[in-house]
């Protein structure tokens, strides 16, 4: 089998999500089994768009139990010097937070294979929320569209936004002498990598 070898937080992401799946569930108090769980790694929702776009940016990654949706973001402990800590969560990253948490509230199983039906429905109610127009069409509608079908269909404890929760993934390797400052609304898991490194390479 080939050697794979990965830097930085997107290596990292994957990596504790292939082997430390246990953990991190652990961590989050879900009580699902790995093997019942789901992943989307990196999935693309566009760029981060202005006030005229519906587009909103991609997460590190979606963890889908039985019990529960974790938007997840990630962050490692070679930030540089020039990031406060307190910074975590850019703005435009909280933003796509409340904005995928909007889309799959809303989003019923009457709209699978009708998407301009939810259009249609719940447009409006997006733009005066967020002021951006609603994804009407095309790639982006798309993978939203499978994203929300695939996580209704797994999640059996969904019954709205009780049960998606906001996550910071937290990559250390040297000692932790203080937890790093989150928003009041993420979970923070912080995942110690040290040991699973060749010089700063994780092993895939």
């Amino acid at each position: 089998m080939t050697d794979i070898l990965g830097y930085g937080e997107d290596a990292l992401t994957l990596w504790a999500l292939k082997h430390r799946m246990s953990e991190i569930l652990s961590k989050l108090n879900d009580k699902t089994s790995p093997s019942d769980c789901i992943v989307f790694y990196r999935p693309s929702f566009g760029r981060s768009g202005g006030a005229d776009s519906s587009e909103f940016g991609e997460f590190d990654a979606i963890l889908v139990s039985l019990e529960n949706i974790y938007l997840i973001e990630s962050k490692w402990d070679n930030l540089s010097a020039s990031k406060s800590e307190k910074n975590l969560v850019r703005p435009v990253q909280g933003l796509r937070h409340q904005i995928f948490s909007w889309y799959m509230a809303h989003w019923k199983e009457k709209h699978v294979q009708n998407w301009k039906g939810f259009v249609d429905e719940k447009g409006q109610d997006f733009r005066n929320k967020f002021n951006k127009p609603i994804a009407s069409s095309g790639l982006l509608a798309e993978n939203l569209g499978f994203t929300l079908e695939t996580i209704l269909k797994h999640c059996k404890e969904f019954t709205g936004e009780r049960n998606i929760k906001n996550v910071i993934m937290f990559f250390y390797k040297r000692r932790l002498d203080a937890l790093p400052i989150k928003p009041k609304d993420f979970t923070l898991v912080t995942i110690d990598y040290s040991q699973d490194i060749t010089g700063n390479f994780v092993r895939m």
